[in-house]
C-alpha cells in the first residue's frame, strides 16, 4: 500500500527549527499496529494521521511509542500540509478522540489554531514523584490532565536546567514542563516526555493550553508571546479566551514522501 506523507516543521518560519511532524493522508483507518509502526519508523516526536470525513478531518497522533490524546504542533503541521499540498484555504476542522474539535485557520504567513483551555491544577500530593525533581529554582508547581509543570525563577534557570530523564520517565504517560517569565517574550518553557519516547520536545503546542492561562493570570494580560527554549527553538503567539486558547505560528514543509506499508 502506498501512502502520501508530508514532513513539516511547525512553529517556525524556517526549516531545521521548530518541531518536526509527519502528516500521513489516509482514506480509511489502518490497524493501530500499522499506525504505530509508521510512527516508530518516522522516529519524530509525532506523526499525525488524517482521514477525511464530510468537510472535516479525523486526526490521530502517535509518538514513536504511543498514541497521544492531544498534540498541537502536529495539528498545525496537518493544516500546513492540507493548505500547501491540497489547496485548502478555509478554516480546517480536526475531530479528535479526546479533546474535541480543533480548528486551524490560515492567517498571513502562518496559522491560527483554536485549542481547548486547560487551567492549571495546583493540587499536587506531597508524595508525587515529580517532587523528587525539585530544586531551589522552583517557584510553583501545577499540573493538568497529562503533564506536570514547574515555574522556575528565571529564563536563565530554564536554559540551564539539566533534566533527570530516568526519573521523568517514571512519570509514565505524564510529561514534565518547566517555564519562567521571559526576557524578550512573556514566558518561556521546555518540555520533556521520555516516557512517551521524547527526551525533549522542540516545541509543544499542547502544553500552552495550560501555560497560556497560567501566565495570562500571572501577568494580567490575555495576549502573550511565548518561546520554547529547545535546541531547535520555536515561537508562539497566544491569546487566552474564557474556554479556549488560540495559538498562532508559522509552518514550513521540509519533505514530501511516499511510504509503502503492509497491513499484515
Amino acid at each position: 500500500m502506498k501512502l502520501e506523507m508530508v514532513q513539516v516543521d511547525a512553529f517556525t518560519d524556517t526549516v531545521f527549527s521548530g518541531n518536526s511532524a509527519a502528516v500521513v493522508f489516509l482514506d480509511d483507518w489502518l490497524p493501530d499496529t500499522v499506525l504505530q509502526g509508521i510512527a516508530l519508523e518516522n522516529n519524530l516526536a509525532e506523526t499525525a494521521f488524517l482521514k477525511p470525513r464530510d468537510d472535516q478531518w479525523d486526526i490521530r497522533w502517535f509518538t514513536p511509542t504511543d498514541e497521544v490524546p492531544f498534540c498541537g504542533h502536529a495539528t498545525l503541521a496537518s493544516a500546513c500540509a492540507l493548505h500547501r499540498r491540497k489547496g485548502i484555504e478555509r478554516p480546517m476542522r480536526f475531530s479528535t478522540r479526546k479533546v474535541g474539535d480543533i480548528v486551524v485557520t490560515p492567517e498571513g504567513d502562518g496559522y491560527r489554531m483554536d485549542i481547548p483551555r486547560f487551567d492549571p491544577n495546583f493540587d499536587i500530593p506531597a508524595d508525587a514523584l515529580v517532587n523528587s525533581l525539585r530544586s531551589d529554582a522552583w517557584v510553583k508547581t501545577f499540573r493538568n490532565q497529562e503533564n506536570f509543570f514547574a515555574e522556575l525563577a528565571s529564563e536563565a534557570d530554564v536554559l540551564a536546567y539539566q533534566p533527570d530523564l530516568p526519573v521523568i520517565a517514571k512519570l509514565g504517560s505524564f510529561g514534565f514542563c518547566i517555564t519562567a517569565r521571559g526576557e524578550t517574550s512573556d514566558f518561556v518553557s521546555r518540555y520533556f516526555a521520555p516516557g512517551a519516547g521524547i527526551a525533549e520536545d522542540p516545541v509543544t503546542g499542547s502544553t500552552h493550553a495550560t501555560l497560556a492561562p497560567y501566565w495570562a493570570e500571572k501577568l494580567g494580560k490575555k495576549n502573550l508571546t511565548a518561546r520554547q527554549l529547545s535546541a531547535r527553538g520555536g515561537t508562539l503567539a497566544c491569546e487566552v479566551a474564557p474556554e479556549r486558547v488560540y495559538l498562532t505560528g508559522g509552518a514550513v514543509i521540509y519533505m514530501d514522501a511516499q511510504i509503502y506499508v503492509s497491513q499484515a
